[in-house]
């Protein structure tokens, strides 16, 4: 399969977020849906030749998930952009996050404090498939310590390509920005609602 790069040029403008650096972000995840193709692409070559058992094979198969991810956690992020960062549009959502966190307010605090983790990675809110609860994670890489069977909801790049070229080291300041501009409507949308009400 062949990915296509989606347009997110409809963010430029928004509050927080310089043009120029959204212009590179998405130059970045431009290199990603490329690389994804040009794994695949190889991929697929090496299986028509019968080479599943070389050397090339094994590394480019390894390295897939890398490129993938970077793909797909970008367009995950940007898609939960562009919002006026008002909770309340996104009601069923922030009754969960209440029930489950104690209070909206308890969440907010948990998740920016995640984004806060020293290191690079992603803070991302997670919806348990099979109980339908809620929980902040640290994903590191791309490819590695995603809760098994689990919906991001919620996906913040806190990587410094994100954010140093406007707000320099200043990440929580990053963190604040975005959540100004979360498109609440977006991450309710993912949410599975009625396995999420079993245990809100």
């Amino acid at each position: 399969m062949t990915y296509t790069a989606a347009d997110f040029s409809y963010l430029l403008g928004m509050p927080g977020f310089s043009d120029a650096l959204l212009k590179n972000h998405f130059a970045l995840y431009q290199g990603y849906v490329n690389n994804t193709n040009k794994a695949s692409e190889i991929l697929g070559r090496l299986a028509m030749e019968g080479k599943h058992e070389t050397l090339e094979y094994g590394e480019v198969k390894r390295h897939y998930g890398w490129e993938f991810d970077g793909m797909r956690l970008h367009e995950l992020y940007f898609r939960n952009l562009g919002g006026d960062g008002d909770s309340n549009s996104a009601p069923d959502l922030k009754r969960i996050l209440e029930a489950q966190f104690g209070s909206y307010d308890a969440w907010v605090n948990d998740f920016k404090a995640t984004g806060l983790v020293r290191g690079v990675g992603w803070a991302i809110l997670y919806q348990d498939t099979m109980t339908g609860s809620m929980f902040n994670f640290w994903i590191n890489e791309h490819d590695k310590g995603h809760p098994a069977g689990c919906i991001p909801i919620v996906v913040m790049d806190v990587w410094e390509h994100a954010y140093m070229l406007d707000y320099g080291l200043k990440r929580g300041d990053y963190i604040n920005a975005f959540f100004n501009v979360i498109n609440w409507p977006e991450a309710q949308a993912r949410v599975n609602l009625e396995l999420a009400r079993l245990y809100a």
